[in-house]
């Protein structure tokens, strides 16, 4: 069963005096795309999560955060001095250029990030570290079993336009055999207008007609969409992370199926072309999402 690319998981390791908080989303990419935003107490830390997101989660733009929730009562709020009286210059320089009356930039500088820290240790310990990379594994395992559910979804749109396509192949056969009959009448109609029936060699003229309607033929073309059909539809039964191969499959399917417009030569033919590109250009979008 293929999977999305898109998902979202979330976990929490409840901690005596902290609960941390870690949350993953993802979202189609052609490459493994990590960006992770992690408390300081586990940036050292930063190698191996992105190293186990890449194993379990294969492809996809992830963003990973891990963030703490400092239980009531526990941990001191600290004042950044420093962090203040750089904020404070700058902006009180910008207020007067402006000349910004009746602002208070102490006011707007006690809101600004990194002014207010909690004062926590400075390194986690291991046995907190185990219990938070549980998390981690939780909210993974969490955006995978999501992935799975959207997957389901784009399964069943697949499949349905690609029955779509093999419905309408099979739709064209009717006008082929009338496409031919016209065609034939439309020459002979032609060049009865410029040489006189009798002044007609009929051979060479059948011999013409064959090697004109043999460049008109399509049934390779329909022989070989109906076999990119069955392997797209065996890519997805049996490859994991079938994305990447189905979309080169489908790149295969909108070749023959311009070949075939292109040699058409008749509007209902011609109609049942356009309705497979619009299908193909459906499944084209969904499977850029299929990881």
């Amino acid at each position: 069963m293929i999977q999305s690319m898109t998902g979202y998981g979330r976990a929490v390791a409840k901690l005596p005096e902290k609960n941390v908080i870690v949350e993953v989303k993802s979202l189609n990419s052609k490459q493994m795309d990590v960006n992770t935003r992690v408390a300081s107490l586990y940036r050292d830390k930063d190698l191996e999560i992105r190293n186990y997101l890449s194993s379990q989660l294969v492809r996809g733009k992830v963003d990973f955060s891990v963030y703490i929730e400092t239980k009531e009562g526990v941990g001191e709020r600290v004042l950044q001095e420093s962090v203040v009286k750089s904020y404070y210059k700058k902006i009180e320089s910008l207020a007067k250029e402006l000349h910004a009356e009746n602002f208070s930039t102490l006011d707007a500088v006690l809101k600004l990030p990194d002014v207010w820290s909690v004062d926590t240790q400075s390194l986690a310990s291991e046995s907190e570290w185990n219990e938070v990379y549980k998390a981690i594994e939780e909210a993974t395992a969490n955006i995978v079993t999501y992935r799975r559910h959207e997957g389901e979804a784009l399964d069943k749109d697949l499949r349905g336009n690609i029955a779509t396509i093999l419905n309408l192949l099979a739709s064209i056969e009717e006008f082929e055999k009338n496409r031919v009959v016209k065609i034939r009448e439309k020459i002979e109609t032609s060049l009865a207008e410029f040489i006189e029936s009798d002044k007609i060699d009929k051979n060479r003229l059948e011999q013409e007609m064959i090697f004109y309607l043999e460049k008109l033929d399509i049934n390779e073309e329909k022989v070989r969409l109906a076999q990119h059909c069955k392997y797209f539809l065996d890519t997805m039964d049996n490859e994991e992370f079938a994305g990447k191969k189905l979309n080169f499959i489908a790149q295969e399917m909108g070749r023959e199926i311009n070949t075939m417009g292109s040699k058409s030569n008749d509007a209902d033919m011609q109609r049942i072309v356009v309705q497979m590109k619009d299908n193909l250009e459906k499944i084209k979008e969904q499977v850029l999402n299929v990881l």
